[in-house]
């Protein structure tokens, strides 16, 4: 029995796939420093530690397209979500922080897949329905990752023990991931489209076309640099620096990611009517003023409200720099993405060794000015997203 398809449907459901990224990162992050207290981690080993996640990532490299061609995206996308979800919940059960590094690896790994296939079949999804909507599937993203921020603080402020909270976890976004398979249908000619004749059959990049990936690339890991200090240092820097009560820690995740969400569905709208680039120049603004407020004043309001200010500037910069990569001309469908997805890994993976090297060479708060450089580095590269860009060897 086949499904109705409708643009309605489809975009609900893909809405949904992002919603499941969202939600399994975020039932862990809140409860980092439990486990970083549990096996005695120096900032700087935590740091290592994280960063296995986007090490993983990046040994996914040019998995994606391939996958996303032989099996469809969506098929992809809900196998790799069940790889994530699984891994994750592995973590309550480590009991070596090297068990939690693989696990953190093969989540990595998956993530990459997912990442890619999810904003493939959103691209198309984009083109079924006529209209922008890049912005609020990422808003779907930010609004799982709220909703498992809220989650985790509550197992935590509840003492309900790791292993159970993420077993839990992992089934609610299972069953998440496959009612999002089935409402994701396309039309076959959306489905898979139509290859152009005159695009490669490999994703090996030409110099011109690596001069138009890598400034996208730069712009989506400045643009992920408040989503790395909320998933990995908030709550440490909270509990460090501001002196929040542990069983509170995940706070400044859920508010930072609670702000990118309301950033994300305001973003098609706004882009629409002021432009891709303006939108974003604002959020750099905006990033860089709350990565100020975050390290000059560590009180728990103002750190807040900075964290707040850093989530709503970064909402639209991904999903932009995506889309821009995504439609670049002169690469099959899903290279530009898994390129751009993969590139940011790289960054990524650098972030939070060096904010755990400073942070133990001088101070968390110190090593959290990265997020006011990130906003600075926002503003300067914005225009890289501009969607009329179509020049590749600009």
């Amino acid at each position: 029995m086949s499904a109705v398809v409708s643009p309605r449907r489809a975009r609900l459901g893909i809405s949904l796939f992002f919603f499941t990224n969202g939600f399994a990162m975020a039932n862990l992050l809140p409860r980092y420093p439990e486990i970083k207290a549990a096996f005695e981690l120096s900032n700087t080993q935590f740091g290592v530690l994280v960063a296995m996640f986007p090490f993983g990532a990046i040994f996914a490299s040019a998995l994606p397209a391939p996958l996303i061609r032989r099996f469809g995206a969506r098929r992809t996308a809900l196998v790799s979500t069940a790889v994530l979800a699984l891994a994750f919940s592995l973590i309550g059960f480590a009991p070596h922080p090297l068990l939690v590094a693989a696990a953190m690896f093969v989540a990595g790994f998956a993530d990459a897949v997912t990442d890619a296939a999810q904003n493939v079949h959103g691209l198309r999804v984009e083109d079924y329905n006529g209209k922008s909507i890049i912005n609020s599937l990422h808003a779907l993203w930010s609004l799982g990752a709220a909703a498992g921020g809220v989650v985790a603080t509550w197992a935590a402020s509840r003492g309900v023990a790791l292993p159970l909270h993420l077993i839990a976890a992992t089934l609610v976004n299972l069953g998440i991931a496959l009612f999002a398979m089935r409402l994701a249908r396309l039309p076959e000619q959306f489905n898979r489209p139509e290859p152009d004749a005159d695009a490669p059959t490999s994703t090996r990049l030409t110099g011109a076309m690596w001069l138009a990936i890598i400034p996208l690339a730069l712009l989506a890991i400045v643009g992920v640099l408040p989503e790395e200090v909320a998933m990995n240092w908030a709550a440490l820097y909270l509990v460090q620096v501001v002196g929040t009560p542990l069983g509170l820690a995940g706070v400044g995740f859920v508010v930072m990611l609670t702000a990118q969400t309301i950033g994300r569905f305001l973003g098609d709208p706004l882009s629409d009517r002021f432009g891709v680039v303006p939108v974003m120049r604002v959020g750099g603004v905006l990033i860089l003023l709350g990565g100020v407020l975050v390290i000059a004043f560590p009180v728990l309001p103002v750190v807040l409200l900075g964290f707040v200010m850093a989530g709503y500037g970064c909402a639209t910069v991904v999903p932009a720099a995506y889309a821009a990569a995504g439609r670049l001309p002169g690469l099959p469908e899903g290279a530009g993405v898994t390129i751009a997805s993969w590139l940011l890994r790289i960054g990524f993976l650098g972030a939070s060794p060096l904010i755990g090297f400073v942070s133990d060479l001088s101070s968390l708060r110190i090593a959290l000015v990265i997020l006011g450089l990130g906003g600075f580095a926002v503003l300067l590269l914005s225009g890289k997203a501009a969607p009329a860009r179509t020049d590749a060897a600009a």
